[in-house]
Formats: C-alpha cells, sequence, structure tokens
C-alpha cells in the first residue's frame, strides 16, 4: 500500500481516500472508509474506458449484477457510479494475504488445505453463477486467504471491458494462464469456464506447478486454447487432487463439474468439512493472516503523507513508475490484491503498514462494532460480508496469441506482474463546482446525506414470528411469507431450517439457507449492510445456537424471494429442554 502521489485525486464522489492499494489494467484503487468509519477498496477506472460510452454502459450493467452477488466466501461490491467523469466501484475491504501472495511468500499449501480452499471457491463460484454472473477471470490473485478460509473477489467486472475500443478489435479481457479453452479460443463462455481456472488454481496451490508449465503467458494460452487435441500430463499430480483436475480440465464445458459438485468432491477427498477453519492453514501463513488481521482491527488509518501535498489537484497530471514485476507462484496480471511477489512488504493485503513517512492522524471514534457497517447515504446495493482488512479489486486487460496484449507480460506459471502500464489509470479530470449526484449521496466529509425516502417499501413491519423446535425430523421458515412449513415441506423458499437430530437433549441445529449477518440497528439501510456481513455459520449446532442466538440479537438477510429480512430475537423459552424463538420479523422491497 502506498502513500497518495500528486497525481492521485484526494476524493470520489464523497469518498476520501487515504492511501493507493495499486492499479493495473482497468484502473487504479484507493482505501477509503464509509461513513460508518469501514474501509472499502475503491477503484477508479482508466480514462480510456471511461471515455467510452458503450464501456459505461456494460460497466453499469456487470457492476449492478456483482452487487446481486452473496454467499459465503464472497467479497462483495458495495457501491458504484458511472455518471462521474470516471466510473468507479467500491468494494469490501477483506483481511487476508492474496493466494498468489501466500504461494510467492510460503510456497504451496498442504494437499487438505489446497482441495479446502478449492470447494470453497467452488462454493463462491455457485453463488456468483446463481447471480447471473460469470467470473472470466479467476486467478490467485482474485482469491484472498484468510483464517476464517478463502474469499473470491472482482466476478463479472472484466466483461465490462469487452465492449470497449481498446477490445473490441479482437482483444478481450483475462488472465491468459488461468482462462479455459473456450475462453483461449475466443468462444462464448458458460459458467463452467470459471470450473476450468478453479481447477488450474487448485493445481498450483497444491503442487506450484501449472498443467501447462511454465512458459510465457501465450505460449501457456496456446497449449490450453488446444486442449481438446492434447490434454495436459496429469500423472505428475497426486491423488486426490488428480482426480479434481480430471473433472475440472476436461476440454469440453459440459463434462465439468458443477460449483456444488466440485465442493462436494473437494470436502469428501479433503477429509474434513469446509468451513472447518480451525488450523487449516499452515502455521506461518495463519500467523501472518493474524498479525494483519490484529492491525485491522486496531484501525489505524493511512493517509496522504506531507509531501504529497494536500492540496494537490484531482488527478494532476504526474504519472507514476509501474511497479517492479515479482516473482512469485501467482500469474495475476491486473491490480493485484498482494505486492509484486517477493517483495516481502506486505503491500496491499490487509494490515499493511503505513506508508514511510506517513502521519497518523488522531482517531476518528470507535470504530463500529464487527459486522455492523454503515454505508453512504441512500446505499443502492447488497453487501456480503463487511471485515476490516484488504482488498483489492484484481482486473487484469490481456490478450493471447493472434490478438492484441494490453499489457506486455512473459508471466508464467512462476511469474507474475503487479503493476499497471505507467500513467493509463491515476489521470483524473478535475471536479466541477456543483457536487454530483452521486457524491451528493456518498459519505462526504460534515453531516452526511439522509437516505432517500421511499427507497425501501415495507411488505410487513414487526410481525410476531415463532421459531418452534420440532418435534420429530425439522421445520422450514419461509421469511417472504412468513410461515413455518413441516417435514417434507417443498424447501425452494425456505431461509431457515430448524432441526430435530435424536432423543438427546442437545440434538439439535439451525441450518441458515442464505447468508443472514447480525446488525446493530434496526433501518433497512444499516439491516442490508449487515445481510452476509458477519455472517453466522451456515450451521449452528445446539451449544453454538444457545451462545448465539440470544434476546436482542437482530440477524438480516436476503430472502430467495429477493427482499431484505430482518428478523430481531424478543425472547428464548424452554422446549422440553430446547429452545423456541419469538421473534419480530419485518421485510422490506430492495430499491
Amino acid at each position: 500500500m502506498d502513500p497518495l502521489g500528486p497525481e492521485d485525486p484526494r476524493e470520489v464522489a464523497g469518498y476520501r481516500l487515504l492511501a493507493r492499494i495499486g492499479e493495473g489494467g482497468m484502473g487504479s484503487v484507493y482505501l477509503s472508509r464509509t461513513r460508518g468509519n469501514q474501509p472499502v477498496a475503491l477503484k477508479v477506472i482508466r480514462r480510456e474506458y471511461a471515455q467510452d460510452p458503450e464501456f459505461r454502459r456494460r460497466f453499469e450493467q456487470e457492476a449492478r449484477s456483482a452487487r446481486q452477488v452473496q454467499g459465503y466466501h464472497i467479497v462483495p461490491v458495495v457501491d458504484h457510479d458511472t455518471n462521474g467523469p470516471q466510473p468507479w466501484l467500491a468494494t469490501t475491504y477483506v483481511p487476508g494475504l492474496a493466494l498468489d501472495d501466500v504461494l510467492a511468500l510460503y510456497g504451496p499449501l498442504p494437499l487438505a488445505a489446497a482441495l479446502q480452499l478449492t470447494g470453497c471457491a467452488a462454493d463462491a463460484l455457485h453463488s456468483v453463477h446463481k447471480a447471473g454472473v460469470i467470473h472470466r477471470d479467476l486467478k490467485p490473485s482474485n482469491v484472498l486467504i484468510g483464517s476464517e478460509g478463502p474469499w473470491v473477489i472482482d466476478f463479472g467486472i472484466a466483461r465490462a471491458a469487452d465492449a470497449t475500443q481498446l477490445t473490441r478489435s479482437g482483444g478481450f479481457i483475462g488472465t491468459p494462464q488461468y482462462m479455459s479453452p473456450e475462453h483461449a479460443n475466443g468462444l462464448p463462455l458458460t459458467p463452467a469456464t470459471d470450473i476450468f481456472s478453479l481447477g488450474l488454481i487448485a493445481a498450483v496451490c497444491a503442487t506450484g506447478r501449472h498443467p501447462y508449465g511454465d512458459a510465457g503467458a501465450i505460449t501457456v494460452a496456446a497449449q490450453i486454447a488446444n486442449t481438446g487435441v492434447r490434454p495436459p500430463d496429469l500423472t505428475p499430480y497426486p491423488e486426490p487432487l488428480r482426480t479434481v483436475l480430471e473433472h475440472c480440465l476436461a476440454a469440453d464445458p459440459q463434462a465439468r463439474p458443477t460449483p456444488s459438485g466440485l465442493a462436494d468432491l473437494c470436502q469428501e477427498l479433503s477429509g474434513r468439512q469446509l468451513r472447518d477453519f480451525g488450523g487449516w492453514l499452515p502455521v506461518p501463513v495463519a500467523s501472518d493472516i493474524a498479525r494483519r488481521e490484529r492491525l485491522a482491527e486496531s484501525g489505524p488509518e493511512t493517509v496522504v503523507p506531507g509531501a504529497a501535498g494536500a492540496g494537490a489537484p484531482y488527478g494532476g497530471g504526474t504519472t507514476r513508475p509501474p511497479r517492479a514485476p515479482g516473482t512469485g507462484t501467482g500469474t495475476g496480471t491486473g491490480i493485484g490484491t498482494g505486492p509484486a511477489a517477493g517483495t516481502g512488504t506486505g503491500g496491499w493485503g490487509p494490515g499493511g503498514q503505513v506508508p514511510a513517512g506517513a502521519p497518523v492522524p488522531p482517531p476518528a471514534g470507535p470504530a463500529a462494532p464487527y459486522g455492523s457497517v454503515t454505508a453512504p447515504a441512500d446505499p443502492k446495493r447488497r453487501l456480503g460480508p463487511l471485515v476490516v482488512g484488504a482488498l483489492v479489486v484484481a482486473v487484469a486487460a490481456v490478450a493471447v496469441a493472434g490478438w492484441a496484449l494490453t499489457r506486455d507480460t512473459d508471466a508464467g506459471a512462476g511469474k507474475d506482474q503487479a503493476g499497471g502500464q505507467p500513467g493509463s489509470s491515476a489521470s483524473t479530470p478535475a471536479p466541477s463546482s456543483a457536487p454530483s449526484q452521486s457524491a451528493a449521496q456518498s459519505p462526504a466529509a460534515g453531516t452526511p446525506a439522509a437516505p432517500k425516502a421511499g427507497s425501501y417499501k415495507v411488505v410487513f413491519q414487526g410481525e410476531a414470528f415463532a421459531l418452534r423446535y420440532p418435534s420429530t425430523g425439522y421445520t422450514q421458515f419461509d421469511l417472504d411469507t412468513p410461515k413455518a412449513m413441516p417435514l417434507g415441506a417443498d424447501s425452494g423458499q425456505t431461509e431457515i431450517v430448524y432441526s430435530h437430530l435424536g432423543g438427546v437433549r442437545d440434538s439439535y441445529e439451525l441450518l441458515f439457507e442464505t447468508p443472514m449477518g447480525a446488525s446493530e440497528d434496526t433501518t433497512p439501510e444499516r439491516c442490508r449492510m449487515a445481510a452476509g456481513a458477519n455472517a453466522l455459520s451456515p450451521k449452528l449446532e445446539a451449544a453454538q445456537v444457545k451462545k448465539q442466538i440470544v434476546p436482542g440479537l437482530v440477524l438480516c438477510g436476503i430472502t430467495k424471494q429477493d427482499k431484505l429480512a430482518m428478523m430481531e430475537v424478543t425472547g428464548v423459552s424452554d422446549n422440553e429442554g430446547r429452545p423456541d424463538f419469538q421473534t419480530k420479523l419485518t421485510l422490506w422491497e430492495m430499491p
């Protein structure tokens, strides 16, 4: 993470920028904070793309689609705007190390951890694909590793660049070493393209070896494109990894597993539950991540050093030199989620050090509790887990073989470039004296704007709703109706399941079919922010239920009918040694 330079903007649509996280093919990424003092990574799109009306249209479509993606192991898009001088996109800021940095600093992960990572990433892809989005650029730098598992970032946005003058003359967006054969051949893509990319990640994650070798990007892409004629030799890979690779790296997209099928396979082969993250990482990696999480929790702000000049013009014309290429295992080529591999700086991983010479301002007040997040006013977006730390949106503009390369790279499976083209992403025109619409709705200094009236439409409010212990089997709860459904009922609209496991006193569990996050507030805006943030485990056993589901808890989630549900636990009563929960349920239609 670097201090802001003289060419960097100080504010974008009311978001005060604190530091530069990185830059690459599509733009520059900056650290900022929401009105509630929660960190976000804000990506400002390059002027070359911003000048293309078709890009703006596609970017708006893709950003809206990305906002609909919610689930476990997903880093969500929380805000965006396409109307200003340069489009921008904000995502949550998550503690952890990018997978390519983990591989560069610590080497391959143990096989069980690699399989668990692959299974969790497949779960994330299930959520991405369910929302009608294809990632298109899945690679090690787009997978963050944390103490609570891996997180997939930057899903779908790369597609917007396909519409620009920069790429439509035969070029396209993606990372050659992690493309599917159909992507490398320029064919239409289906969700199966992401499964192929994930298989390549699994191979590199577990062994450090790419199935198509460590040659340059063009060579590897050409080999991938030729998979149907000459598939990779998978015999050097150990079982059970080889089984996963054989499924994922099938030349025929229809022969590859679904994300859910791959997740189940990885759980079976790894020998542990996918969401059992106790001791899942090697000690050195876990210690590094724990250190970053501690730094993130302490909440220091990284700010502009005095040399940068507080009055520097918005988007002044100085260009930044490119970052030195790294030497790690990852092959990401855009705005990476870490420094050039091997620099050992902590880079744009969460909890990165304050840049040398950067003053640390006095605290802006206590940070909101973990999982309690306040967004800019009128947040028309769906959120997932908001965790203090560091995230970078990574989108690389590259082309393969005979297509025009948007950046020069010879990175194979063992090389990585983390920087973008010099001067390609920092230039931003000066703002007009009149605030933009997006700025008026964003966390500008001073009194924040109130949420727009009528943004959320109440379907029902404060309805008494009981989660009663089932005498046999399980009970399903539909929060849209709302109603309880017995064993055997259609579960397609179920958000919560209360399960009876037998006659033993503590043999019960609560299952959440959609991520539910704890909220510190009962406004729809704050509830939506919390939906998926600090999410409860998808399965709570008896001891966890007793500890976590207590009076005063406010749970928020997005229902199967795409509405915002808020459940306030008002009481807990005894039902022959098992708890019945009394709640008040509110449902909103979202803007």
